[in-house]
């Protein structure tokens, strides 16, 4: 009883902190001062430990809480040029939807407008396409949502899709089952501890085909600009404005995704690489990262330019560095071990020995 005693403290404490819808402050004020008269019960506990953990969760979502953007298109250049080699069409046409962003929340931008009073924050952010990245694995569609979120000082959360096969698990379930929980969109912004994250939607193609449909029309609501402003999760049980969020969705392909997403997507194709950039990406942006991660010094591995061709070559068909990736991955790890059973302390790769560390295919 003590402990019920003193969370119920706790909860009030931070109640006070914190700026709540007035409808949700009544609530939960309702239910603190229910689970107070019934304390004492044992048979009551459960209800009173659910009571509480739905109090939590309302004080804890950032109803009023943003960060403050910090757009710079020459910064947003240098992020995604030192996150990214190649893809300048992409990179432009992420510089220009990152433009409108910043035009639209610039006061300066909105003189002619005759009635600024009418325009909210959220109005502004709505105006701009919600993008969709689409292209094979490993083209760097991740990387390059956190490079947006990076560019902009937003917080970034990733919700991936791939075997999703419950909306319920997007809209979270209604209290009344014994098990219910919160919606991993609820979940999101708890954990950015911000109502204007980027929050990437991952292979949102990837869901079970079973609950295709029924998934779809959550996004639709979910990315929709007139319905994301009261998006209800089923736990929560009180609209939520997300139109402050920057949902960004990535894709295989579009063959899986529902018209009706798609309208409310602007999509842009992800390039393959070549051969030749997936050469320059690995030299220069796989290896360092990788050997760096291994425990190892940049000059504990050097690969003669003759031999990059062969290591990759093998690996050409695919149309990102996945594959070229994990090569490498276990060639420090090979690497690696060599250093710690002192058989060296940096090795030289050539034609004439690569067998002994790569398998050819």
């Amino acid at each position: 009883m003590s402990l019920i005693v003193d969370r119920i403290a706790q909860l009030r404490r931070t109640i006070q902190s914190v700026v709540l819808p007035p409808e949700m402050h009544s609530r939960v004020t309702s239910y603190l001062e229910e689970s107070e008269r019934m304390a004492a019960d044992i048979t009551a506990q459960i209800h009173i430990e659910q009571l509480l953990d739905y109090t939590d969760w309302i004080i804890t979502l950032p109803w009023n809480a943003r960060t403050t953007d910090t757009v710079d298109i020459a910064a947003a250049k240098t992020i995604l040029d030192k996150n990214h080699y190649g893809m300048q069409g992409v990179k432009d046409t992420i510089l220009e939807y990152l433009s409108v962003l910043k035009l639209r929340k610039d006061n300066k931008n909105l003189d002619e407008v005759k009635d600024e009073s009418s325009i909210s924050r959220s109005d502004i952010s709505r105006r701009a396409p919600i993008l969709c990245l689409i292209g094979l694995v490993g083209t760097g569609k991740t990387t390059l949502a956190k490079s947006i979120a990076q560019s902009m000082g937003r917080k970034f959360i990733r919700i991936p899709f791939g075997g999703l096969s419950d909306p319920l698990t997007l809209r979270g379930q209604s209290r009344v089952q014994p098990d219910a929980e919160v919606g991993l969109i609820m979940k999101s912004l708890r954990y950015a501890g911000t109502k204007n994250p980027v929050i990437l939607l991952d292979e949102i193609d990837r869901v079970a085909q079973d609950s295709r449909g029924d998934i779809m029309g959550v996004l639709v609501e979910l990315l929709d600009p007139e319905q994301n402003k009261a998006f209800t999760d089923h736990y929560i049980d009180y609209p939520f404005d997300c139109s402050e969020v920057l949902f960004i969705a990535t894709a295989n392909n579009s063959t899986n995704i529902a018209t009706a997403v798609i309208d409310r997507l602007e999509v842009i194709q992800m390039p393959s690489y070549t051969d030749e950039e997936k050469m320059t990406i690995a030299r220069s942006y796989v290896l360092p990262d990788l050997l760096k991660a291994s425990g190892l010094t940049k000059d504990a591995l050097t690969i003669d330019e003759a031999v990059w061709p062969k290591i990759l070559r093998p690996l050409g068909y695919d149309g990102g560095i996945r594959s070229i990736e994990r090569t490498l991955n276990g060639l420090c790890r090979k690497i690696a071990r060599m250093i710690v059973e002192g058989k060296g302390k940096s090795i030289h790769i050539t034609e004439e020995n690569l067998k002994e560390y790569i398998s050819l295919y």
